[in-house]
Formats: C-alpha cells, sequence, structure tokens
C-alpha cells in the first residue's frame, strides 16, 4: 500500500515542497531515500517508538520511505511527523484520502510529543501559496506559522492530536488564528536605555543623527571610555519602527535560523547583533555544512555592530565588502547556493592605537609609531572607503562628567529621523528596493541628490585635498541628501555639503588628533 504525506524542505529563505511517499510490502526491513541526512535517517528509531507510545503497532512489514524530489538534500528532524503519519496511513490507521489536504511538518519525541522545528514562516508561506487547507505544525510553532492568513494552521503538541485531525474527529484540534497587525503593533515595545543617559558629546550625537535617517553606516573612533559602545547600543532607540514588511523578512531569516522564541509570531524591534571580535567568517556572513543566516543577515533591517573592529580578524572583515554595497549575500558551496538578505546599518568603533591613548588630551600614549601604523593597517582601506561617516570621539571633561543634566531623548530624536525617513519613502515610492538615501541607486542621486554648481566646487576642492574616492564621492552626496531631509529642504544646500564632507575627511594618520 502506498502513502503519500505532504511536507517541504528549507534552502535559505525558500521553502520547497516535498512528498513523502510511503510503501509497505512484505517483508522486515525500513528503507529511506531520496537524500536524506544523518539526522533524517535516525528518524526511525524516534518514528518507532513514538507510534508505539501513542498506543500503535508499529508495522512488521517492508517499508520503504521516498523524500521526493530526490535531488534536494533532506536536513534535520522536521520529516519525523509526515513520514509517522505516513506509517500510520499504510496500517489504516490514517484516512488516506484527506492527507492531500494539509501539510505537515514537525520533530517527534520518543513519547510522541511534538517539538519545534525551523523555517516555519517560509513554510507557511509556501503552504498558502500552494493552496492547502491546512497546515499542521509543533504547538511551539503555531504562532508563527499563524501570522500568515488565508490558510487554517493547527498546533499539535503530540501525534495523537495529528491523527484526530486527518482523521476528522470531531474532537480534533482547532486552528490558531492571530490578527497579524494587531499582533505586531502590540509587540512593539519601548527601550530600557536612552540617549537621554549619554552626556555630551553632541557632535556624535548628531552623527548618529544622521545616519539613523539615512541608513548610513557610521565608524567611531575614540579612547576608551569615551561612550562609544553605549551610544552604538543606544542607536536602535532613535532608528524608525519596523515596518510590517521588514518585520516579516526579518522574522524569516530568524525562523530559519532557529531564533525566535516559542510566544514570537513577529519580530517587532529592529535587531541588534553585535558579534565578539573572535567570530568566524562563516558565522558572520553565514554558510555551514546545513547552511544558516549569518549575523550580517540576522542583523538585516536593523544593526550590525562590531566593537573593537581591529581586533576582528582582518580576513573576516573583508568579506563584508561585498554585502555592504549589494546589501545581500550569496553563498555558493560545492553542494549548495543560497542567497540571504543582507542590509543593515554597519557601525562600528575603535581605538585609535593599541594602548587608546594617541594623542589622548591627559593621558600619554606608550605605543610606537610603528604599532600605530600597524594597527590601524588592519582596517583595510576599501571597507573604511564604505563606510559613509567617520567621526572622532573626544573624552568627557569633568564639568561634563558630573552635570546632572539629562541631554535630548531618544524619543525627540527619533521624531526627527522619521520624518526624514518618510520623505525618502515618498521620493523612492516607485523605485523597488529603495527605501532611504543610502540605498540610492546613480541614477536616483542624478535626480535628488545634485548641489548647486557653485557647491560644486566646494566638493572638488574637498575631493583633492583629501584625496577621496569615486565611491566617497558617492557617499559624500547622499550624506548631504540625508542632512537636507532632516532639515525639510527640496535641494541639497552649501551648508549641508559642508557637513556632509566633515564626516569624510578623516586621515588615519591624524585620528585621535
Amino acid at each position: 500500500m502506498l502513502a503519500k504525506v505532504h511536507t517541504v524542505a528549507v534552502q535559505g529563505l525558500k521553502a520547497i515542497p516535498v512528498t513523502a511517499e510511503v510503501n509497505s510490502a512484505r517483508g522486515v526491513h525500513f528503507i529511506m531515500v531520496g537524500l536524506p541526512e544523518q539526522a533524517v535517517k535516525e528518524s526511525h528509531e524516534r518514528i518507532v517508538a513514538a507510534i508505539q507510545n501513542c498506543g500503535f503497532d508499529f508495522p512488521v512489514l517492508n517499508i520503504v520511505v521516498n523524500l521526493t524530489p530526490a535531488d534536494i538534500k533532506k536536513e534535520g528532524a522536521a520529516y519525523d511527523l509526515p513520514i509517522a503519519i505516513g506509517v500510520l496511513a499504510v496500517c489504516k490507521e490514517v484516512e488516506t484520502a484527506r492527507l492531500e489536504k494539509f501539510l505537515m511538518v514537525g520533530e517527534l519525541s520518543l513519547d510522541g510529543s511534538l517539538l519545534s522545528v525551523r523555517g516555519i514562516l517560509p513554510t507557511a508561506i509556501m503552504a498558502r501559496s500552494m493552496g492547502y487547507e491546512g497546515l499542521i505544525v509543533p504547538k511551539a510553532n503555531v504562532r508563527e506559522a499563524a501570522v500568515v492568513n488565508n490558510i487554517d494552521v493547527y498546533g499539535a503538541s503530540n501525534l495523537q492530536e495529528v491523527i484526530d485531525l486527518v482523521n476528522g474527529k470531531p474532537s480534533a484540534i482547532e486552528p490558531t488564528v492571530v490578527n497579524t497587525r494587531e499582533e505586531f503593533y502590540a509587540r512593539q515595545s519601548t527601550y530600557d536605555i536612552d540617549f537621554a543617559d549619554v552626556k555630551g558629546q553632541e557632535a556624535v550625537k548628531r552623527a548618529m543623527e544622521v545616519a539613523a535617517a539615512g541608513g548610513h553606516n557610521l565608524i567611531m573612533v575614540g579612547p576608551p571610555g569615551s561612550g562609544k559602545s553605549m551610544m552604538a547600543k543606544r542607536l536602535p532607540t532613535i532608528l524608525p519602527p519596523l515596518s510590517l514588511r521588514e518585520s516579516l523578512e526579518t522574522t524569516q531569516i530568524h525562523s530559519v535560523a532557529g531564533k525566535l522564541e516559542s510566544t514570537t509570531s513577529l519580530i517587532a524591534n529592529r535587531p541588534f547583533r553585535s558579534p565578539h571580535h573572535t567570530i568566524s567568517q562563516v558565522a558572520l556572513v553565514g554558510g555551514g555544512q546545513n547552511p544558516q543566516p549569518g549575523e550580517i543577515s540576522l542583523a538585516h533591517n536593523g544593526v550590525l555592530f562590531c566593537d573593537e573592529l581591529p581586533e576582528f580578524s582582518r580576513s573576516v572583515l573583508e568579506v563584508l565588502r561585498q554585502p555592504l554595497e549589494d546589501r545581500e549575500i550569496h553563498i555558493s558551496r560545492a553542494k549548495y547556493a543560497v542567497d540571504y538578505p543582507a542590509s543593515f546599518m554597519f557601525v562600528a568603533s575603535m581605538n585609535p592605537c593599541p594602548c587608546g591613548y594617541y594623542n589622548h588630551p591627559t593621558r600619554q600614549c606608550v605605543c610606537t609609531p610603528g604599532q600605530v601604523v600597524r594597527y590601524l593597517n588592519k582596517i583595510s582601506g576599501p571597507l573604511l572607503d564604505r563606510i559613509d561617516i567617520q567621526v572622532m570621539i573626544t573624552p568627557l571633561t569633568f564639568d561634563e562628567m558630573s552635570n546632572i543634566e539629562q541631554g535630548e531623548s531618544s524619543e525627540a530624536i527619533r521624531q526627527r529621523v522619521v520624518k526624514a525617513r518618510e520623505i525618502q519613502e515618498r521620493r523612492y515610492a516607485a523605485t523597488p528596493h529603495v527605501h532611504c538615501n543610502a540605498q540610492m541607486t546613480s541614477a536616483l542621486m542624478r535626480e535628488f541628490a545634485q548641489p548647486a554648481a557653485e557647491d560644486l566646487e566646494l566638493l572638488r576642492s574637498a575631493m583633492q585635498r583629501y584625496k577621496l574616492s569615486a565611491r566617497a564621492y558617492d557617499r559624500i552626496l547622499r550624506l548631504a541628501r540625508t542632512i537636507a531631509d532632516l532639515d525639510g529642504q527640496e535641494t541639497i544646500g552649501r551648508q549641508h555639503l559642508i557637513e556632509a564632507i566633515g564626516y569624510r575627511n578623516l586621515d588615519r594618520s591624524t585620528w585621535g588628533e
């Protein structure tokens, strides 16, 4: 007897339809084919125990399980449930005619309970597009799947509940309903930290406001204790709230990576990822034997913060160059090729020298000139050229530190940022994949970021004086466009261009001065 159960294989952010075909005949073997990896092959023991602990006998037959299409590698334990239901179907414990209506995934425990799996949101989106009436998932994943409308999503706690549902019993579990928009806006929360806690550093706060308004990359160079990490961690508090579209994109990535909690349906706040400097290339950009999103993809629509940038391996930092330009990462290996989105704000901080006190106003630097040069050269020119805003941070004076007055709040800064982003959203409404000034193409820059003829001479002088590249020219114009948006100006003025140039004139030989 033959039974077919519908399930999926998740590759990258895509869910690919897979059919678990189970055939029974005389004999005593259990054979699984269709390119299963080790975790899938081990499902036999879990399925046998789960079926027996639910009160059924595992058939003493020759069972052949074929996972089609056979040329796609099957990974993970999500195939436990469809294979178990297929085995029960050939034993006539489950109505095979009703299996066509459902798509199901889930890992089985030995007692028959269902455990959570990765990639549920892409699975739910694919199930809806394929026209299935129902999607059966572990109860721990049900809220994540239920944000996809126009399909019934059932959260099952154990194998018996799935059997009752497929057989159409009156006592079967009911579909879970989630109001996507209500759920999304209810989860948008306030932050425990605020820019009001930051004393002084008004110039750096302004730079971070410009970065947030246009989605620009930022690096801060300064001595220890000057507030670099403190301000970077407060950057998400001034960023615009996630849109529903951005939330779905971000949630899919975290779903595939297995980073979502069981109570989470949608990610409502922008991600802030801060990897340690010992991170590997694969952990940063993604990949591995079983491809997974890296930190740059987990930071999609949010912030990737690299503290103590020169302490990162140079080879690790160099892999950031292409994603910073393309805002996506293509991972190609011998056995697979996947794409992950990687549109993030890159924020970095570093000291001006190994001891941290090069040209400090009150502390003596103990580094030799050669040590300083080697330390700064850990950051390559091409990578630094991709960072729009480069600012120096000076240590606070005693009077600034002892001042009990609070600075401007994150909410006040955020309101200005949101207004600037709304201008950009309207401006680029007709251009797909462009939502802020940092994403402007060359054609858009010619249309929206062209300064007056007399101001071009100022830019020409700055380019020649600081020996800036063509990429720096584009980034200065993007910055000027953002500064003009913050001022509510239709065109780029001279003052906007001067401020933008000021963020790009850092010479490594003068860092710390």
